[in-house]
């Protein structure tokens, strides 16, 4: 499974920091930053099994920085509508 997360780590000696302290504490996690993302993403993908997100969390807060789950966006109904509107080009 995959969990996105929006933080204020802010760069790349904080984020090497972060990523330490996931790895000691979630073996089976595998974890990356974006730092030029304006929301700072953190990427966490659990092979195993589901990310325990709060976890997670509350980790990040006892080192000293914010997390919260980046949610998907909710398509629009022209979005959903486009997508499943089917094309079909005619043949001459």
């Amino acid at each position: 499974m995959i969990e996105v997360f929006k933080t204020n780590v802010d760069n790349e000696e904080k984020a090497r920091f972060v990523l330490s302290h996931i790895k000691q504490n979630f073996e089976s996690y595998q974890a990356s930053f974006d730092l030029e993302d304006c929301d700072r993403i953190l990427r966490v993908v659990n092979r195993k099994g589901i990310v325990c997100s709060y976890q997670l969390i509350d980790l990040l807060f006892k080192l000293g920085f914010e997390a919260e789950i980046l949610e998907d966006e909710t398509p629009s109904a022209v979005q959903i509508m486009m997508h499943s509107t089917k094309y079909y080009p005619v043949l001459e």
